[in-house]
């Protein structure tokens, strides 16, 4: 009798252990695959499961401006370089409400909003602490939104933004966004280009 319960805790025991594993196996199996959704390309780094592409028309000085400069900041220094060239100050606060669209041309269909607000920080140059909603309001993504934190350069050719969240079908989305001058003046605005890369 004592052998018979010796051998059926021993095949329970087998069991658990045998279930533990396969647990084990599994969570392991998983989180090899979420690690791996993404896959990589030459430089080791990870390529984006969503691209997005658009145009945003920032107006400051059109009929209709879709962006203004709500508080001015202080005048230049008279050691700046930058200001006999610069139309914007340390501390200037503006907000817009921005077209996107498909193409660089006002008159292409409109895909969303740039909702958010810009402040100078820098004291030389044209630096910029930007927060930044695009609210989608065609195609796939309509009714869903990105957040975009990051510190903007101005005056470099392209600029790297963080995508830090969303709603809707972008609910916790990562990523990052590049943005290009496509004809813009900083006193008048005009068309910037934006690619969205999400992951």
């Amino acid at each position: 009798m004592v052998l018979i319960a010796a051998q059926a805790n021993y095949a329970m025991a087998s069991t658990i252990s045998a279930l533990i594993l396969f647990s084990a196996l599994l969570l392991a199996f998983a989180v090899y695959f979420r690690h791996d959704a993404g896959t990589t390309d030459d430089s080791g780094s990870a390529t984006a499961r969503t691209h997005l592409h658009f145009y945003m028309h920032d107006e400051y000085t059109s009929a209709n401006p879709t962006a203004a400069l709500i508080v001015p900041g202080r005048a230049p220094l008279l050691d700046e370089a930058t200001s006999a060239t610069s139309s914007r100050r340390f501390g200037d606060i503006a907000v817009m409400n921005n077209a996107l669209t498909e193409g660089p041309r006002r008159a292409s269909p409109r895909v969303g909003t740039a909702q958010g607000f810009t402040v100078r920080v820098a004291e030389r140059g044209s630096v910029n602490a930007l927060s930044l909603h695009l609210v989608m309001e065609a195609g796939e993504f309509a009714g869903s939104s990105l957040v975009v934190n990051s510190r903007v350069d101005t005056d470099l050719a392209v600029r790297e933004s963080v995508i830090v969240g969303g709603t809707g079908k972008f609910r916790f989305a990562r990523g990052f966004a590049l943005s290009r001058s496509y004809d813009y003046d900083l006193a008048k605005g005009g068309v910037v280009e934006i690619d969205v890369y999400l992951y």
